[in-house]
């Protein structure tokens, strides 16, 4: 039959519309609701989910398997992509595709190491841990302090003596080049000594009356190393330098070069080059053995002066001294007064003559003595000791990459600041670290071969 209205329940049970009874008894239908023809009244929406009505758009995900269970967690690690039109639900307008650039960077990063694993993330910590402890003991003060202890690097054993000239001299005081001069050297040894953790003792040599009749010039270098050996008890090794020194190579170490392999770089046999003339050995027969020998006793831990000889006989632009009673004997003798007194209107070369002296007629100091050669420690620039033109054995050579030049007698008639600076240049030019070849060597080249112009990068 037809109804006039829509059936409707009432709040008592049963329905408000004529043929919708209750036959169960009960105030409220229990399984189903009967209509008006005897079957189970039901919602639409019930009836669609149990037929299995495939006709709805939303998709909902049952949870079932399991691959269905793990489909959002694989999905959230996949890498996601912003097309040049983004997407959005038509029914959800305003929230689009979830776009990277929207995250923060940190965030990012932290998902990626949440998606790492663990033997990844143990790997990377270890390479970060080797890279800054490269950072902290190569580019940080912190170099100087380690390869100063025994048991890594030994620099305390080492103390640099330089020359300076504060007060200007005899003859003139210090003009604009020559205060230029020493600014450079006393930085170019300080570069070196903080690399390898050495001692460095700038002094004055400008002249100062030591005693009542005396005025020694350049002799105070003999003072000055008695002075540092009490001033650093743990020295073994004191290296005295003069001002117009620059030392070329600063990744060589003084280990190295020369004291970790002593006895294959010195030779203690005078003759092997001997530019004075002297005779050697002695051969006076009360003396002993080792003093009669050629080579001494023939152990490098006896030997206690190092240095090295030119064109003219030795030279004390860059020598070592080795702390000892035995040097201690010879520092006394170099210095005495008496013998200065007596000498030294003849000696033109002060305080190196003297010491030719003892050499020669004092065969004690000839058994602890050995010489270096001169281009290992003392190179000479092309204007010293030119008078038989290039000498191989003295001057300076940048293919084999010399460790100190010497401008040895530039100021009388050579441009002492011009060689110190063409030095300077050219060994920054060969320590250079890979970055600053790379600008130089290509980037400042491609951009002249381009505008025509130089740059310095």
């Amino acid at each position: 039959m037809s109804l006039s209205r829509s059936p409707s329940p009432v709040p008592g049970g049963g329905w408000s519309s004529p043929g919708l009874i209750n036959t169960s008894g009960r105030s409220s239908p229990s399984r189903g609701i009967s209509g008006s023809n005897g079957t189970p009244v039901m919602w639409e929406s019930a009836r669609q989910k149990r037929a299995g009505d495939s006709s709805h758009t939303s998709f909902a995900t049952q949870n079932k398997g399991f691959f269905t269970r793990h489909m959002r967690r694989l999905s959230s690690s996949l890498p996601r992509f912003q097309s040049s039109q983004p997407y959005a639900e038509k029914e959800k307008l305003g929230r689009g595709q979830w776009s990277a650039d929207s995250v923060p960077l940190l965030g990012r990063l932290r998902g990626i190491m949440a998606r790492m694993g663990r033997k990844m993330k143990i790997r990377l910590l270890i390479l970060f841990g080797f890279l800054m402890s490269i950072i902290l003991f190569y580019n940080t003060p912190l170099v100087y302090h380690w390869r100063r202890t025994s048991w890594l690097g030994g620099g305390s054993k080492f103390v640099i003596i330089l020359g300076a000239n504060v007060g200007g001299g005899v003859m003139e005081w210090k003009g604009a080049r020559e205060w230029a001069i020493e600014r450079d050297s006393v930085r170019n040894k300080r570069k070196y000594v903080d690399r390898w953790g050495y001692d460095l003792e700038i002094v004055d040599m400008s002249t100062k009356k030591r005693y009542a009749h005396e005025w020694r010039e350049s002799w105070e270098k003999v003072d000055f190393i008695r002075t540092s050996l009490r001033k650093y008890p743990k020295a073994e090794w004191i290296w005295w330098l003069d001002l117009n020194t620059l030392v070329m190579e600063p990744s060589y170490s003084l280990q190295d070069h020369i004291f970790n392999h002593i006895e294959k770089h010195v030779y203690r046999d005078i003759n092997e080059y001997n530019p004075l003339n002297i005779s050697h050995p002695i051969t006076d027969p009360f003396l002993d053995a080792d003093s009669r020998s050629p080579v001494g006793d023939g152990n490098p831990g006896s030997v206690n002066l190092i240095l090295s000889q030119d064109c003219s006989g030795f030279n004390l632009g860059s020598f070592f001294v080795r702390r000892s009673p035995w040097t201690d004997r010879l520092l006394d003798v170099w210095w005495d007064p008496v013998a200065y007194e007596q000498k030294h209107m003849e000696w033109e070369h002060k305080e190196q003559d003297a010491l030719e002296q003892l050499y020669t007629t004092q065969p004690w100091i000839r058994k602890h003595t050995a010489f270096l050669p001169q281009r290992m420690i003392n190179s000479f620039p092309p204007g010293a000791c030119s008078e038989n033109g290039n000498d191989t054995r003295i001057h300076y050579d940048q293919k084999d990459r010399d460790f100190l030049v010497n401008m040895a007698g530039c100021e009388w008639g050579r441009d002492c600041w011009g060689e110190m600076y063409s030095y300077r240049q050219l060994s920054y030019y060969l320590n250079r670290n890979p970055w600053e070849r790379f600008k130089e060597d290509l980037v400042a080249v491609i951009w002249y071969k381009i505008t025509g112009r130089k740059v310095k990068l």
